[in-house]
């Protein structure tokens, strides 16, 4: 994956951790190591490993708790289709926060990343419902229809805290109020280290939160480059029907699957990733396209059989290169 910044504050981060870690063993404190990503999807996609995740409608914290140790790397709440719900969101976070796992990893990263995909598209106001549901605690966003540039420029400025002065990363200008004490919380952190690892990856190196890019009309294959040229986004995912529909064509038409080629072509050009949904059968043949994101379909209280049927068969092709 593309990074802002050379291999130099990595190295800097790594030392600062490794003296830490010295530091608190020699004290016999136990240490929470936040130099690495807190996000998972972000740990394994800038080593060039897959992803394969589920979407849900159900935010019960029975069905949180479920997910959080399903064998997925994220789920995403799907509020564009779903409701509009930041409490039952909450709910949702608290169920997903599994400390048996962090105290067996000894690491405070998510083992299940939780994303949102919203209601507002593109071309609508989405600052507040941004700035909500990261305040909750969520680790990335999927943002609908995103037809152009400005608007994917508008959904990352959204997600950012305004830089300080000397960061090497001030734009794209960051538009995001404070307020995480619910976000604190969840990751585990404290509100400085929230505020450094809240930022957007890949653009910032340390960031931990994605913006992710849904392609799914003709204005948007049109203008799929510069959309993927923005900085701060982290990927695209495909929306196959809607796009079919823009397009004019029915979804299995021989120019659906070439927007898709192009989508992915783009996202491999600027280096980012590309996701779908994919069944079992068509696993394969998505991870050979060069889909780093893969979404197995709907949880309904639990994995269907036809999710876990996808993940098998995405298991066996998790690592890209």
């Amino acid at each position: 994956m593309r990074s802002a910044s050379s291999t130099q504050p990595r190295r800097g981060l790594a030392a600062v951790a490794t003296w830490t870690a010295v530091l608190c063993v020699a004290v016999g404190v136990p240490v929470a190591q936040t130099e690495d990503h807190v996000n998972s999807v972000v740990d394994k996609l800038s080593r060039g490993e897959r992803v394969f995740g589920v979407s849900t409608y159900d935010l019960s914290l029975e069905n949180a708790r479920a997910l959080a140790r399903a064998d997925i790397d994220y789920v995403y709440v799907d509020m564009e289709h779903g409701a509009m719900d930041f409490a039952a969101l909450q709910t949702f976070l608290l169920g997903m926060t599994d400390k048996a796992a962090v105290h067996q990893s000894g690491s405070l990263r998510q083992r299940v990343t939780p994303l949102a995909r919203f209601a507002p598209y593109g071309r609508e106001q989405t600052q507040w419902a941004v700035k909500q549901a990261l305040d909750l605690g969520l680790m990335g966003i999927i943002f609908p229809a995103i037809d152009t540039a400005d608007q994917a420029l508008n959904a990352v400025r959204a997600m950012r805290y305004p830089q300080r002065q000397g960061s090497p990363y001030i734009e794209p200008q960051g538009q995001r109020g404070s307020g995480p004490a619910a976000a604190v919380w969840f990751w585990g952190l404290s509100t400085s280290e929230y505020v450094r690892h809240a930022d957007l990856w890949p653009l910032n190196p340390v960031g931990d939160l994605v913006a992710i890019m849904m392609i799914e009309s003709a204005e948007g294959l049109r203008n799929v480059n510069a959309i993927a040229a923005v900085p701060g986004v982290a990927g695209f995912y495909i929306g196959p029907s809607d796009l079919s529909n823009s397009l004019g064509v029915a979804r299995d038409a021989p120019e659906v699957e070439e927007a898709i080629e192009t989508i992915v072509s783009a996202c491999q050009t600027h280096d980012i990733a590309c996701g779908i949904t994919a069944s079992a059968a068509d696993m394969g043949r998505r991870t050979e396209q060069g889909f780093r994101m893969l979404g197995a379909g709907r949880d309904g209280g639990g994995l269907p059989a036809s999710a876990e049927a996808a993940l098998r068969a995405g298991r066996a092709t998790r690592e890209v290169r």
